[in-house]
């Protein structure tokens, strides 16, 4: 049985072939779209556990796929991991603002590539269960971010109504770490650390814009947080006491 299913979305070909050389060499069924019209194609058969996501293809670009995949309804169970150019920074930026787990930079090691899929289907594949296979909150198995309240035994977080608001991968990890850190500052390398399960990531954006998006979904007003609060020079403070 194959480790786990992926689909490569990468205009040129060759980059489509060794990719699927390497990773079905590696454990993993590896499937391959040359756009994102023949991506949600594949998906339409099978569903995937993680999308191996080129940024620049002619017509729908990655960003637009990406963008498309985390609507769906198993959208924030998916992994991403976008191929951008090496110096395309705002490439990244995007990339993460979207919804995108991780990225790795053209031209890349094979190597490296595969133990970062590795990373992110440790992240992504407890969200992945189907329901009935979900563990179940235990007491005291939750935490108040403000109005919002986080189930760590089935990794989702409500509202103060209990409608569940979508959490991608990495956003639980984030939401988690900040719960067993409540009330102390967290440096950008410690959240990296702690997070990301000590992958280093040399990006360090990364962190901020991910924090942008939980305020979003967190804070009442995003512009002005009290809930996940930054400490100027220093990093990010859970305030377990704040409302929201």
């Amino acid at each position: 049985m194959a480790e786990a299913e992926i689909i490569v979305v990468e205009d040129e070909p060759g980059i489509r072939e060794m990719l699927r050389e390497y990773l079905c060499g590696h454990g993993f069924a590896v499937r391959l779209a040359e756009n994102a019209a023949a991506c949600r194609r594949l998906l339409g058969e099978q569903q995937a556990d993680l999308i191996l996501l080129d940024i620049n293809m002619p017509g729908e670009d990655g960003l637009s796929l990406a963008r498309w995949l985390r609507g769906q309804p198993q959208g924030n169970a998916l992994g991403i991991i976008m191929l951008t150019a090496e110096a395309a920074v705002v490439d990244r930026v995007v990339g993460l603002e979207v919804g995108a787990d991780d990225y790795v930079a053209k031209p890349f090691d094979l190597r490296e590539l595969r133990a970062r899929i590795r990373t992110v289907l440790r992240r992504v594949k407890p969200a992945g269960m189907p329901p009935q296979q979900q563990p179940q909150p235990q007491p005291g198995d939750t935490v108040r971010f403000g109005s919002r309240l986080l189930h760590l035994g089935s990794r989702k977080l409500c509202d103060a109504g209990g409608l569940e608001i979508p959490l991608t991968a990495m956003e639980f990890d984030l939401l988690k770490t900040f719960a067993a850190h409540p009330d102390r500052v967290l440096s950008r390398d410690q959240l990296l650390d702690l997070a990301h399960h000590g992958q280093w990531e040399p990006f360090d954006r990364s962190i901020d814009i991910r924090i942008a998006r939980l305020r979003r979904k967190i804070e009442a007003d995003p512009a002005h947080p009290v809930v996940l609060k930054t400490v100027h020079g220093a990093g990010y403070l859970f305030d377990s006491h704040a409302s929201g």
